[in-house]
């Protein structure tokens, strides 16, 4: 029987929102998964029984080489202030800074996943001027680097696997996990940001509730309303890659079914967008924020015309809290 992958978990700069979301696992749950993909934690600060020094005799072992590290989970960013020392946070009962320790854990890892955008792209904590140097693991925004450098590999051969949202969704970072223990997961299952294929193949925009108000382009015009978020209250669900509306949180939601616009969580630099969250900015009255793969020339024309035939009905139940015309039942056969 082959013995179990070692799993360690360190928290960084970061709210542990990420773990929050992770123990909403279901059907089965988290720990279930661990066992079922042959995955042991050998700690986590959050859920694990081992404090103080016993969690300390853990560390000093994985990093000297003692303990095997199979998968090493980094959530939050990595926070190299002041002035590159790292001393804005040191771990506690050890006088080092974490981002010393990241770096020698990570030497030895056979895997190394940046959980959420924190941790692969700096994410919040890395928002305005930054003072606590926060960025991710192996990309500063969209530039690659961050704490590792942009040539860092693991024993297996792969860059860190940045398993990015704000938060993530438990099914991203455990089907990633699976995929790696099964031996089913390489350079291949990632996309051009290092992100795990399985989910970051897939545009929020897919499944969007609100789908035939976009492609009507019949639009909301305040928050309550039932229409497209994309015009004018910032949505940016086709511009962002996730499956969050058919992976659905906790079996029936997601930030659009909740009645807010996508914020793009899981892109580099989403926490910093130049205009509120709730807002689209427009040129010349055209949003500038278009689908990722659609010339805007194209975009354009096909808004005047879906809006030229866009029914009555959706145009009424856009701009309302409730279905106020429903669509007509078909009466006869024909």
């Amino acid at each position: 029987m082959a013995e179990p992958l070692n799993l360690l978990w360190l928290q960084s700069g970061g709210c542990g929102g990420c773990t929050l979301s992770l123990l909403n696992a279901e059907q089965p749950g988290l720990f279930d998964r661990f066992a079922d993909a042959g995955i042991r934690l050998l700690w986590h600060p959050s859920l694990s029984e081992e404090t103080g020094d016993e969690a300390l005799a853990i560390l000093v072992a994985c990093a000297e080489g003692r303990e095997r590290v199979d998968l090493l989970c980094i959530e939050g960013s990595l926070m190299t202030g002041p002035h590159g020392s790292g001393r804005f946070h040191i771990l506690a009962g050890t006088g080092r800074p974490m981002v010393d320790w990241v770096r020698d854990l990570a030497g030895r890892a056979g895997q190394v996943l940046a959980v959420g955008s924190c941790a692969a792209w700096g994410g919040i904590t890395a928002s305005g001027p930054n003072p606590g140097g926060a960025t991710g693991l192996q990309y500063d925004g969209e530039t690659p680097g961050g704490l590792l450098g942009r040539d860092f590999r693991s024993a297996s051969g792969l860059p860190v696997v940045n398993v990015a949202g704000c938060p993530i969704h438990p099914g991203w970072v455990l089907d990633t996990l699976q995929a790696i223990a099964m031996g089913r997961f390489g350079a291949a299952e990632m996309d051009a940001l290092q992100r795990p294929r399985l989910y970051a193949d897939h545009l929020v925009h897919h499944g969007c509730p609100r789908n035939e108000y976009y492609e009507f382009k019949a639009s909301a015009g305040k928050p309550s309303d039932q229409g497209c978020l994309m015009e004018n209250l910032g949505c940016k669900g086709t511009q962002a890659h996730a499956d969050c509306n058919i992976r659905l949180w906790n079996g029936s939601g997601s930030c659009l079914r909740g009645g807010y616009a996508c914020i793009r969580c899981t892109e580099p630099r989403f926490e910093a967008p130049g205009h509120p969250y709730a807002e689209t900015p427009k040129v010349a009255g055209i949003p500038i924020g278009l689908p990722a793969d659609m010339p805007r020339a194209w975009f354009v024309a096909l808004a005047a015309l879906s809006k030229s035939a866009t029914p009555k009905r959706v145009r009424e139940n856009a701009v309302s809290d409730h279905i106020v015309t429903p669509p007509a039942a078909k009466t006869g056969v024909k």
